[in-house]
């Protein structure tokens, strides 16, 4: 089959290394779908699948703790200090506990962002650490 004619894949194409700036990517993309990939119309406000998945009882809450804990892990192979570690798991067991609270975990999605604030964190260690990873948005 000719390559012009090949099926594209569907979706993010993104880098599975170790590497610095492929973790950045994958963080980064996963920041993004969990906090702002979506805007709500008519105000424009930014919201991603934490705050609509979070709207599930106890399931929605349990499936972003764990995404939210996948960037934590992320870190961890980026060889963060783990005092910037438990900080990290802190947002998130935060974001977690309140998600379990009925209503008021809902709303509190929509204004605590925790894998936005860890995504930070990463950010500020991989531009230190690592500045190669930078990228310069314009």
């Amino acid at each position: 089959m000719p390559d012009q004619q090949r099926p594209r894949p569907v979706g993010l194409n993104l880098p599975v290394g170790s590497d610095p700036q492929s973790v950045r990517q994958r963080v980064e993309a996963l920041e993004f779908l969990l906090e702002r990939s979506f805007r709500i119309p008519g105000i424009n406000f930014p919201v991603g699948l934490d705050a609509i998945v979070g709207l599930v009882p106890v399931l929605g809450d349990v499936v972003t703790a764990a995404m939210g804990a996948y960037l934590v892990w992320e870190a961890r192979n980026l060889d963060l200090p783990k005092w910037k570690l438990w900080r990290m798991g802190a947002n998130v067991a935060f974001d977690a506990a309140l998600g379990f609270v009925p209503l008021v975990g809902d709303a509190a999605d929509l204004l605590f962002r925790s894998n936005t604030r860890n995504l930070r964190i990463i950010r500020k260690h991989l531009d230190k650490h690592h500045p190669a990873t930078r990228v310069i948005e314009g």
